[in-house]
C-alpha cells in the first residue's frame, strides 16, 4: 500500500508540474502576442515617418530645380 500512495503523489507532483508548464505557456504567448503588437505599431510607424521623409525629400528637390530654373532663365 505504501507504494501505491507514493504513486499517486508522484502522479499529483506530475501533474501540479503539468498546470504549471501550461500556465507558464500560456502566460509566454500572451507576452509573444504583446510584443508583436507592439512591433506591428512600430513598423507602421516607421513607415510612417519614411514616407513623410521622402516626401519631403522630393519637395526640397523640387523646390531646388525651381530656384535652379529661376536663376537659369533670369541669366538669359
Amino acid at each position: 500500500m505504501a507504494s501505491g500512495s507514493s504513486g499517486e503523489r508522484v502522479e499529483n507532483a506530475s501533474d501540479a508540474d503539468f498546470a504549471k508548464a501550461l500556465q507558464e505557456l500560456s502566460k509566454g504567448e500572451r507576452t509573444a502576442a504583446a510584443l508583436e503588437s507592439q512591433l506591428t505599431r512600430m513598423e507602421a510607424k516607421i513607415d510612417e515617418l519614411l514616407a513623410q521623409a521622402e516626401q519631403e525629400q522630393q519637395e526640397v528637390k523640387s523646390t531646388d530645380q525651381s530656384a535652379s530654373n529661376s536663376g537659369a532663365e533670369g541669366s538669359q
